[in-house]
């Protein structure tokens, strides 16, 4: 799996979501699942969500967790698959935790991201970050 910290591969204009997070309202994990799940459906790959919004929902959370401010949820589909990102408005690059965290229940988010998707990565702008993923058209 491909880690990039630049602008992200390019994915052409398709179908598209954009969500406003609220501050902390971890009501958004599973409404941003199911609407990612919709999106993806209306694309016509509804069996293969499944990766998407696993990685999807760990992006969700981890604004909402380790932020304290809104975020933006941002979903493409395009021929070559699906581009998701969540920016929000906090400085600070996450770093995903080695693989033996221990018992610990939590820690684990980006680590799924870098296994799973084809590509991920983190921009930074001005004001805060976006970490992003890409599933490819098989996978997504």
């Amino acid at each position: 799996m491909e880690e990039r910290t630049g602008a992200g591969a390019a994915h052409p204009a398709g179908a598209q979501l954009r969500r406003t997070l609220g501050r902390a309202d971890l009501r958004a994990v599973p409404e941003s699942r199911r609407a990612l799940r919709e999106l993806l459906r209306q694309w016509g790959r509804p069996g293969g969500s499944e990766t998407a919004e696993l990685l999807t929902s760990e992006l969700v959370t981890n604004a909402l967790v380790h932020t304290d401010d809104d975020a933006l949820l941002t979903a493409t589909v395009g021929p070559g698959g699906v581009h998701v990102e969540v920016r929000d408005f906090v400085s600070g690059e996450p770093r995903p935790l080695p693989a033996d965290t221990g018992d610990r229940t939590h820690g684990r988010g980006l680590a799924l991201v870098a296994a799973l998707a084809d590509a991920w990565g983190v921009r930074t702008h001005g004001v805060g970050k976006a970490v992003w993923f890409e599933l490819g058209a098989d996978a997504a």
